[in-house]
């Protein structure tokens, strides 16, 4: 964070200063939410969660050279006391996004957002010192942490931002307006929360409306092939730039292919000219979040050269999506378990289908949450396309969803062994060390909550002896 005194820390959050004795001195580390992690000049930001009180571990953390405490009561350490930390975070990350002037870029959409994410920023270091949020903390806490880490080097700004409801993404770009918004699409991610496709893109949109108008420099980008993406188009004051397939976009891809390992190879074009494009990550699916990063980079002044060769150059810089390790038996782990929807899953059933050419494929696969009334159709409809894919075999993992998608399986033309249902990830474990021969791909997904990473490390542990290599 850019250093700023207590005094001055005091103003903006609207606080009141308790047992500092001087309040010039300043924070000139990073703030932080774990206790653990506070060092010489940090700020800790003291929550109270369900099971831990940060204000309990307060004297630990100025112990270890944190300046001060930002917290909802006296502590008895040198604190900045306010009436509700998580709106004094937000207070503060805004007026020092407004102090540094960087350009900031925001994006949402139901599925990808973090890989697209992850793309836009590495794309953009190469012009410029870039800060970027960090996995997927895109909520109200999450985004203001990001925003805080920016120092006065910091060219762009890049912050995902997510949405369980209607006003979410509005209160999100009120802490962090940004200049460059992009919406990648509208799916079914939390549709169960929202009650509809329409209200989803009603909590997108919000995204462009924020934005400042052409004139100023606001750009929206948007997905040309998501009818309710493209329809946001009216809501923004913005310039509009179109990625995807329609022959409207201003940024494409043309002769898409994918390599025989399932990385995606295609011709980038952009308003400023056309580039090859070969990518490190897996799936056809990425191909739509290149197109998104390249038309941000291309509107913050980037060549098509410059955006292909970074687009070729990058790798997965979130853990557990679509993470590609091969045992020294020649068994591929793809790791995509840290979340799922229907859309990314059956990406990922594509992309596990694209690798797995002329091999044993697996689908070991978990509950979708947040689903509502559609969670029923929306299993049944990804056991079917495994089957369709012709997964070689479907492990459909825990409770009532799981044994959706191994019904699903079943009604498709599934028959015998080629789809199983077993109760927990440590069934899935036991079926797959006796069962799996060199050479098979695994892929491994479900909703966050499922937990079902175990099982791809416990296959790359069972599978640790030699050299595991990580692709």
């Amino acid at each position: 964070m850019i250093a700023l005194s207590l005094a001055e820390i005091a103003e903006v959050v609207g606080g009141q200063t308790h047992d500092i004795p001087d309040p010039s001195v300043q924070v000139t580390g990073p703030v932080v939410l774990d206790s653990r992690e506070a060092g010489p000049g940090s700020l800790f930001a003291a929550f109270v969660g369900e099971r831990v009180d940060g204000h309990d571990y307060a004297a630990r953390v100025v112990g270890a050279g944190a300046a001060a405490v930002l917290a909802s009561r006296p502590v008895g350490v040198p604190a900045i006391v306010v009436d509700d930390v998580q709106a004094a975070l937000g207070a503060l990350a805004r007026h020092v996004v407004a102090r540094l002037g960087t350009t900031l870029v925001a994006l949402t959409g139901s599925a990808g957002k973090t890989s697209t994410k992850d793309l836009i920023a590495q794309v953009l270091r190469r012009k410029a010192p870039t800060v970027f949020t960090p996995g997927s903390l895109n909520n109200e806490i999450g985004l203001p942490l990001t925003a805080l880490t920016a120092t006065e080097e910091t060219k762009f700004l890049v912050l995902e931002m997510g949405a369980r409801g209607i006003g979410h993404i509005r209160y999100l770009t009120g802490l962090t307006p940004p200049k460059v918004g992009l919406v990648l699409n509208v799916g079914s991610a939390h549709i169960g929360e929202f009650g509809g496709r329409e209200q989803i893109a009603q909590a997108k949109g919000e995204l462009v409306e924020s934005l400042p108008p052409a004139e100023e420099g606001g750009a929206a980008i948007l997905n040309a092939d998501d009818p309710l993406v493209r329809a946001m188009a009216s809501r923004t004051k913005a310039k509009v730039i179109l990625f995807g397939e329609s022959d409207e976009a201003d940024v494409s891809a043309e002769n898409v292919r994918l390599t025989d390992s399932g990385q995606p190879s295609f011709r980038l074009h952009t308003p400023s000219g056309a580039s090859d494009v070969t990518m490190r990550l897996y799936g056809e699916h990425h191909v739509s979040n290149a197109l998104a990063a390249a038309a941000v980079a291309h509107e913050l002044g980037m060549s098509a050269d410059e955006i292909a060769t970074a687009l070729s150059e990058a790798g997965s810089l979130s853990r557990w999506r679509m993470e590609v390790t091969e045992r020294p038996d020649g068994v591929t782990v793809v790791n995509d378990a840290y979340n799922a929807n229907p859309e990314s899953m059956k990406a990922a059933l594509r992309a596990l289908a694209a690798m797995g050419k002329g091999r044993r494929t697996w689908a070991v696969l978990g509950k979708m949450a947040e689903l509502g009334d559609e969670a029923l159709a929306e299993h049944d409809a990804v056991g079917r396309l495994a089957v369709r894919l012709n997964v070689s075999k479907l492990v459909a993992v825990g409770g009532r969803e799981a044994a959706w998608l191994q019904l699903g399986a079943y009604n498709e033309g599934s028959w015998g062994e080629e789809s199983v249902h077993v109760s927990d990830a440590q069934a899935a474990v036991d079926l797959l060390r006796s069962q799996l021969r060199p050479g098979d791909v695994v892929l491994v997904k479900a909703s966050r909550s499922v937990g079902l990473e175990s099982v791809a490390q416990a296959l790359l542990e069972t599978g640790a002896e030699g050299e595991v290599v990580t692709r």
